[in-house]
């Protein structure tokens, strides 16, 4: 992908421009926009991919510490056999053929959510991406695979259960804090800004308890349709909201 350069140097000159360090994205309307185009919708999966390597290197670009996208949820189990076998697939050749790519833009990958019900080889192949970039101390792509909100605080709240069975913690010292760490994106700071295309406007089981202060923006876009164009327009709406989290005075993230 290259940048826009009309549109990257019209950023160099808006300093007051907030960038979210944490940007979620509920990657959404990739069979709509192979539907409109009279195509399967495997084709709208694959132009997705693409919207997200784009994606990744906007957030280079523009300083994004993190972000987290939303591939594939537990709900999604309910789609045709054909079409999660193909998607597994794709997450393979994505792997394959964007590692170097991201070991080279110094990315780090994590990838939240269940393994079980998991082919052991997309096991191993989603331990040994992560294992590849561990090291590195970019950009962080979290990527939500086999995923869903409501489990992972229900698996928070047993891991943290299964502590106060065994008498290392007491209920009393269950607080917010301890629960979030028990989260698959402990150590990750909460989402500033989370986007969904394709004109939903609903967040789908996407960071339940991290979306708590998070600012939403709902674009009309189907996700292949993504662009650079589309991200200016969304931090450029980010950048005029009142953060306050509960308080009066407005504060700047």
């Amino acid at each position: 992908m290259s940048i826009d350069p009309a549109i990257n140097a019209d950023f160099a000159q808006r300093p007051r421009l907030r960038i979210p360090a944490h940007l979620g994205v509920i990657m959404d309307g990739n069979g709509r926009w192979a539907q409109a185009r009279g195509k399967r919708r495997t084709e709208g999966h694959i132009e997705g991919v693409k919207a997200l390597r784009n994606l990744v290197e906007l957030c280079i670009t523009y300083g994004v510490g993190h972000l987290t996208v939303f591939s594939f949820s537990s709900e999604n189990w309910a789609r045709p056999k054909d079409e999660i076998s193909f998607i597994f697939n794709l997450l393979r050749r994505f792997v394959a053929s964007d590692l170097q790519r991201l070991i080279r833009n110094n990315v780090r990958v994590r990838i939240i959510g269940t393994r079980e019900g998991l082919e052991p080889s997309l096991v191993r192949l989603i331990d040994d991406v992560e294992a590849k970039t561990q090291a590195n101390t970019g950009l962080v792509l979290v990527v939500a695979f086999n995923y869903g909100g409501k489990a992972e605080i229900a698996e928070a709240a047993r891991k943290l259960a299964r502590e106060v069975a065994a008498g290392r913690l007491s209920p009393d010292a269950i607080t917010e804090e301890r629960l979030a760490g028990a989260l698959y994106t402990a150590g990750l700071p909460d989402p500033d800004l989370i986007i969904r295309t394709s004109g939903e406007q609903r967040i789908s089981n996407f960071l339940l308890w991290q979306a708590a202060y998070a600012e939403f923006v709902f674009v009309e876009e189907n996700w292949p349709d993504f662009n650079e164009a589309s991200f200016v327009r969304v931090l450029e709406t980010f950048s005029r909201r009142d953060r306050r989290f509960g308080g009066i005075e407005a504060v700047q993230s």
